[in-house]
């Protein structure tokens, strides 16, 4: 380990970009294979067409984590602006709004979300921590009220700046990653953030696996079937390991990679069962389903974890380590 860590920038992102690379050619390869052999059975289709999706997507978060290397902090932010952006188009357009609220709309997609990315970019952490939850939460709930609507009123701005805290809020926090500066750790900002996707992912495919084979005291039967204290625990254990096994690429050393990676994989985990609660309250199964245009449909599916992951994961390294 301490060989790994002596390592040059670019040799470690050259190391985990071979890692991450070759196991992405063997599931493919192992799709590949299970394609040619055909389906014996309708569920065991269903079972390979979920895994395709989800290995398209592991190439497109690999892909995007590219992208944010090479494009530095700047661009990185820029990528994730957008992606916030596309995520809470998504999550709007399964919501019940009105015309009344288009003011609102048009703050949160063209002044709020900007604003923040800005924000995020000039490393002012403490006007980022409090500019969404204080004075946006204030300030939509005035426009809304302009517009002289009262019907449903709460609940429609509750909708609202749910959305912009998921999106736009929880989201930004994985780009502000970047812009830490720890001691002795400079230039090496991309790392946490691949830390912090590796840990909150591999918590997410434990969690459901563990939940499929065990099906044994859901918590939250009407949410999720597969979602149990003993799934999520396993799934937020087995993340931790695997953190504590990449400490050499952070500024972690072995037990704190441990803790906090079992503190993100598991309000990672606990985020994605609040957005399946979400998506019962809204009628569909997947976010983007009711639309075609929202661009990304399914996206959200895809980053909620990192959602709320990425906020308490940044919190923690900044009161932990004072940076």
């Amino acid at each position: 380990m301490r060989s790994l860590r002596e390592l040059s920038v670019d040799q470690q992102v050259a190391l985990l970009f071979l890692i991450l690379g070759g196991a992405l050619v063997l599931l493919t390869s192992a799709a590949v294979v299970m394609a040619l052999r055909g389906a014996s059975s309708p569920e065991r289709a269903l079972h390979h067409d979920h895994f395709r999706r989800e290995l398209s997507a592991l190439w497109v978060g690999a892909s995007v984590f590219w992208l944010a290397w090479v494009s530095g902090p700047l661009g990185a932010t820029l990528l994730f602006g957008v992606v916030s952006f596309l995520a809470l188009r998504e999550f709007i357009t399964l919501m019940h709004t009105r015309r009344s609220d288009h003011r609102s709309l048009l703050l949160a997609f063209f002044a709020v979300l900007p604003l923040q990315y800005a924000i995020v970019g000039g490393r002012w952490f403490d006007l980022f921590t409090v500019f969404i939850p204080v004075y946006v939460f204030l300030a939509l709930p005035m426009a809304s009220a302009l517009a002289g609507d009262p019907e449903r009123f709460l609940e429609r701005n509750a909708k609202i700046q749910w959305g912009i805290m998921v999106c736009v809020y929880g989201l930004s926090h994985a780009p502000a990653l970047l812009l830490l500066e720890f001691p002795r750790y400079e230039g090496r900002g991309a790392f946490l953030l691949f830390f912090l996707v590796v840990v909150a992912s591999s918590a997410q495919i434990v969690q459901q696996a563990a939940g499929r084979r065990l099906r044994r005291r859901p918590v939250a039967r009407q949410i999720s079937r597969d979602f149990s204290l003993r799934s999520w625990f396993l799934g937020a254990f087995t993340a931790a390991w695997i953190g504590a096994a990449l400490y050499w690429i952070t500024p972690f050393k072995a037990g704190q990679a441990l803790a906090i990676g079992f503190i993100a994989a598991g309000a990672g985990t606990l985020g994605e069962l609040v957005m399946k609660a979400l998506k019962r309250d809204a009628g569909v199964l997947y976010w983007g389903n009711r639309s075609s245009v929202t661009g990304a449909v399914g996206l959200l599916d895809r980053v909620a974890p990192l959602c709320f992951a990425a906020p308490v994961f940044f919190h923690s390294v900044r009161w932990y380590f004072r940076v």
